[in-house]
């Protein structure tokens, strides 16, 4: 069996093949307690003269939640060409924006 290193592995490739089967193993239902690439904004309204806009749209590889509308978990991913925890602050701002207790960055090694 030809095995890939990681290392050539997208962001995509490590959700599909690493973080969602060990969310699911971890006993997450994929129907009702996670959302990948969860699409939402800063919820910020800027303002200039009479234009308003709102703020740029961000994503979070996923979301997980306890129940249903009860959102407790940001997971961002990364790819191995990012240090590890690259996506820790990306994962804090989504947290503190979508108001959810828990950040998760997985990284994994390239071997």
């Amino acid at each position: 069996m030809h095995t890939v290193s990681k290392k050539v592995l997208s962001e995509s490739d490590i959700c599909d093949q690493c973080i969602t089967p060990a969310i699911v193993a971890a006993g997450w239902n994929m129907t009702t307690q996670i959302r990948r690439e969860f699409s939402f904004t800063a919820g910020r309204i800027i303002v200039r003269g009479q234009l308003a806009v709102r703020g740029q749209r961000k994503r979070a590889d996923y979301l997980l939640f306890y129940q249903p509308n009860l959102p407790i978990a940001v997971v961002e991913a990364k790819d191995n060409n990012h240090p590890v925890g690259g996506g820790m602050q990306q994962a804090l701002a989504y947290a503190e924006a979508l108001d959810v207790p828990f950040v998760f960055s997985p990284h994994y090694s390239s071997a």
